[in-house]
């Protein structure tokens, strides 16, 4: 089982975007169009790219994969308000405890940290609430698929 801990995160500004689609087929190409966009428009980046799961379980999280209708929001910190487009606006990302689990190796193994943070839930009677969010330390066109690091925090309460 991996190891949680329990965070405070501040409420971040964030530039994003949000579409339907196959988690594995539109997350890279947000990202990449998301960081393209920030940096034609002299957005200053602050922090590493982050996805948000609006599917509220695994189950539910598995079949909008499988049809592509997933409710993928992908967002980027940065230092200010940027320059707002029609795919691209910028929000507030809240604040909140979360519990956090960290996952080393390719994203397509995340399960085993999805599934030690959700026993641990249970184990705490703690209760998630609001999406989970991924967020990507690394860019795996850099670094091996064994060394790519994700965070992944779920709101609790």
């Amino acid at each position: 089982m991996k190891r949680i801990s329990i965070v405070s995160l501040k409420a971040q500004k964030v530039l994003g975007a949000r579409k339907k689609g196959a988690y594995q087929e539109i997350i890279p190409l947000m990202i990449r169009d998301l960081c393209d966009y920030a940096q034609k428009n002299g957005v200053g980046i602050n922090g590493a790219p982050i996805f948000v799961c609006h599917e509220k379980t695994s189950q539910e999280a598995q079949l909008a994969n499988a049809n592509k209708s997933a409710d993928v929001e992908v967002c980027i910190p940065i230092a200010a308000q940027a320059q707002e487009s029609a795919e691209f606006k910028h929000y507030e990302l809240p604040e909140g405890e979360f519990a956090k689990v960290v996952h080393k190796g390719p994203y397509e193994k995340c399960a085993v940290a999805y599934e030690s943070l959700f026993a641990w839930v249970a184990k705490n009677k703690k209760t998630i609430y609001g999406p989970i969010r991924e967020v990507y330390l690394n860019d795996p066109r850099e670094v091996k698929p064994s060394q790519i690091i994700t965070e992944i925090y779920a709101q609790i309460k």
